[in-house]
């Protein structure tokens, strides 16, 4: 009896150690990385995108003073990198595959929301010489820059697709070359991309059906300008819509043009970041408050935001957040029976972090105007997050 348990123990001892072992396909290596995030919060409205981790503006107008209370786990994201082999005329390949839980939730029943379902994020391939990389699949557009430092709000960033933050991940082809030596003080870098369309109608948008994919492919290009402790980018973009689809011959266009510019500063203990933008027609990269109109009106729409952070300690940090997004009313009024026109946003939070470990609380007001008699509605979020990155 001694002996099978001792021969039970190794099995089991052997069976843990070889689970450690992530063995790829192919002459490649493979890192996974990403974090565990966990949420606690209170809001006394409903939230757009939703409630919790991904809310971004007030969506209700409750008046009866009662809190809506809850935790999310939604933020929790796992990253595969993977590091190919050396190809011919040093050449390099590698890749990435990304995916969160804001794929909905696994039915509807009374423990669905227990149940978030995976979402794809990013799934593209990486060919490498020297200065210039090459990519193919979806991946990040150009025009999705610095990110305000939060631990509630990750994978819907402060002021994302609601105060003066823009951009998506479409499925195309980029480009990223450094214009001079990789140890210059600044690099300078070009970034061009060739992606997906997206608009809705007159087909199956989730069909390559859209009035996105009849006309213009969306073309971004960026010019990154980065040293140790700043960095600055401008960013440019057109696209073209045939809203009248393929089988008609009498096209009717739509263009959508944006123009970006951002960056972010840390000296010392102070950081700062923030982003500015005017769109047209672009609610397919989350400008004009996510709002694509249903005909040939053009939408007009300008936002930016700002943060300004400062370090205590090595380990404790406060952080500012205000953004604002207007949209042109007169275009939004013929466009929408009660549109969304203007949007301010607030965030102030306290952050404690230590290695792989992070805490914070965090309070967030959101003041939105909408329809033809200029509706104010405001909503508040207070949260208490924590993240485990690995």
């Amino acid at each position: 009896m001694k002996k099978i348990f001792i021969l039970l123990l190794f099995v089991l001892n052997a069976i843990d150690i070889y689970s450690q072992n992530v063995i790829p396909g192919g002459d490649e290596m493979i890192k996974i990385k990403g974090f565990i995030s966990a949420t606690a919060f209170l809001q006394d409205q409903n939230f757009k995108f939703a409630n919790g981790q991904n809310a971004e503006w007030v969506n209700s107008d409750f008046s009866s003073g009662k809190w809506i209370k809850g935790f999310d786990i939604r933020n929790t994201r796992m990253t595969f990198v993977f590091n190919g082999p050396d190809l011919k005329r040093k050449w390099k390949v590698g890749g990435v595959l990304e995916i969160d839980l804001f794929g909905g939730y696994n039915g509807v029943s009374v423990v669905s929301e227990q149940q978030p379902l995976f979402r794809l994020r990013l799934a593209y391939m990486d060919f490498i010489h020297g200065r210039l990389r090459l990519r193919f699949g979806q991946a990040w557009t150009p025009m999705f820059g610095t990110v305000p430092v939060s631990l509630t709000h990750v994978a819907f960033p402060l002021g994302y697709g609601s105060a003066g933050f823009i951009g998506w991940r479409f499925p195309g082809i980029y480009s990223y070359y450094g214009l001079n030596a990789d140890d210059s003080a600044v690099k300078i870098r070009l970034d061009a991309a060739l992606f997906n369309g997206a608009w809705s109608g007159p087909d199956n948008v989730n069909n390559y059906g859209t009035a996105g994919n009849f006309g213009l492919p969306q073309f971004e290009t960026k010019l990154n300008f980065i040293s140790k402790i700043w960095s600055v980018y401008v960013v440019g973009h057109y696209d073209r819509k045939n809203l009248a689809g393929g089988e008609i011959a009498d096209n009717k266009y739509l263009d959508g043009i944006a123009f970006e510019l951002g960056g972010q500063i840390k000296v010392k203990r102070i950081l700062l970041k923030g982003n500015g933008y005017y769109g047209k027609n672009i609610g397919q990269q989350l400008g004009a408050m996510v709002q694509v109109q249903p005909g040939s009106t053009d939408l007009s729409s300008v936002g930016g935001w700002f943060q300004l952070g400062y370090e205590l300690t090595e380990n404790w940090g406060i952080y500012g957040f205000y953004g604002y997004e207007n949209i042109d009313k007169d275009q939004a009024l013929v466009a929408f029976e009660n549109p969304r026109t203007k949007h301010k946003l607030m965030c102030f939070s306290v952050k404690y972090s230590v290695g792989p470990i992070g805490l914070a609380i965090e309070y967030l007001n959101s003041n939105l105007i909408s329809g033809k008699d200029d509706k104010k509605t405001v909503g508040n979020q207070i949260s208490l997050s924590g993240m485990y990155k690995f």
